[in-house]
């Protein structure tokens, strides 16, 4: 029968691969402790050929040797010229980045705009207002275009804002010019003229 790495114990390392974890799995049987060191050494020595030597090579080494007693599950009884940091009490000085979680009512116009659109509600003064919201509005277009060219809809966007803004912000669309259709588009349409050529 054949013998598939699937089958075979995990790595914990894998990218030292399966010969160099075979051979600390060799040296945790040597019963000579000066031979097993000596083992030891010639690992870390083959498992530094395999790194990069970018980094500064005391903290290469300090990598290596915490990597070899990870590979060994700690049980290899050898002077380690390093003091071992246990997998275990690596992770758990690690702590966990904030991921922020907001809800988004609109995803296909972001979270950026749903906070622009709060701000702008904030705003006093009419006519600094409805000059934002114009931005604003063009910004809710060119983020629906690059959803969904087939959803653009002028009236639905402005009803969108005006929404948003508990009727804070309510622009006409006779009154308000969105930017054209065309200007959106025109990028992607002159950059596959570009490509037939």
């Amino acid at each position: 029968m054949m013998d598939y790495n699937t089958q075979r114990k995990k790595l914990i390392l894998p990218e030292y691969g399966r010969c160099i974890q075979q051979m600390v799995d060799y040296a945790k049987t040597i019963g000579d402790r000066a031979e097993r060191q000596n083992c030891a050494n010639t690992i870390i020595a083959l498992m530094a050929n395999m790194q990069e030597q970018r980094t500064d090579p005391d903290e290469l080494r300090n990598k290596l040797w915490n990597h070899l007693a990870a590979m060994a599950d700690y049980e290899l009884d050898i002077d380690y010229p390093v003091e071992i940091v246990h997998h275990e009490e690596a992770k758990d000085k690690r702590e966990r980045l904030p991921y922020p979680q907001h809800k988004i009512e609109k995803r296909h116009y972001g979270y950026i705009v749903e906070s622009l659109i709060r701000k702008l509600s904030e705003i006093e003064d009419e006519d600094e207002r409805v000059e934002l919201a114009g931005l604003v509005a063009n910004q809710m277009k060119r983020s629906l275009a690059s959803w969904n060219r087939d959803a653009l809809d002028d009236d639905k966007i402005l009803e969108d804002l005006a929404r948003a803004t508990d009727g804070k912000v309510d622009l006409k669309a006779d009154n308000f010019d969105f930017i054209p259709d065309n200007s959106l588009f025109g990028n992607v349409q002159q950059a596959k003229k570009k490509k037939r050529k």
